[in-house]
């Protein structure tokens, strides 16, 4: 990321992501309260990602080794694909 103050919203919506887990710094903070005082777009991306936060650490999803097993071979083909891009 660079040191500009104005963040893009793509920059924006990573260092929403960074911030639910803590890796954001101060300064990141900042520069996505500033971008978020004028951005609705992104406002309303970090309200959906606070909710789904929420969702998961309250409560935890549980699959079956069978589920387990066909959405790890569903990841595994889409990461082929995006590093075959």
């Amino acid at each position: 990321m660079s040191n500009k103050i104005f963040l893009s919203c793509d920059e924006a919506n990573h260092t929403c992501d960074k911030t639910q887990y803590n890796d954001a710094t101060i300064l990141e903070k900042i520069k996505l309260t500033f971008h978020l005082a004028f951005c609705a777009a992104c406002r309303k991306y970090t309200k959906n990602n606070a909710k789904l936060t929420k969702v998961f650490t309250t409560k935890p999803v549980k699959l079956d080794t069978t589920e387990k097993s066909k959405m790890q071979s569903a990841f595994e083909q889409e990461l082929a694909k995006q590093s075959n891009e």
